[in-house]
């Protein structure tokens, strides 16, 4: 249970960074969405970009089975080197953005 709990704490401290970065639009927002109930955890960027609607998850992880599964990244960041920096295992890493046949191929858990 300690281990979930640091991965948890781990995720959010990401997010919330991540959430925080402003940059230079005032139409826009960073909302975050914590599940730790269901153990989903996501970013929204909210707003608008003139006429256009902004609403779109940058970043969504999830816990299942005792690993961090990363479901979505729509950013430049190499979020799961990252939590590898962190002191998160390749083995507990789920890269969910690749389909499960290129998965062995990425150096961390296939599932």
């Amino acid at each position: 249970m300690e281990k979930l709990e640091q991965y948890r704490n781990l995720i959010q401290k990401m997010l919330t960074e991540f959430a925080n970065y402003r940059g230079d639009n005032t139409n826009s927002r960073y909302e975050l969405l914590f599940d730790t109930i269901h153990d989903q955890y996501q970013v929204l960027h909210l707003g608008w970009e003139g006429e256009h609607r902004v609403h779109y998850t940058p970043l969504h992880f999830s816990i299942r089975n005792n690993k961090i599964w990363l479901e979505q990244n729509n950013t430049d960041r190499l979020v799961a080197e990252e939590l590898v920096e962190a002191g998160v295992p390749r083995e507990d890493i789920v890269l969910a953005i690749h389909p499960p046949y290129i998965r062995p191929h990425t150096g961390f858990s296939t599932e």
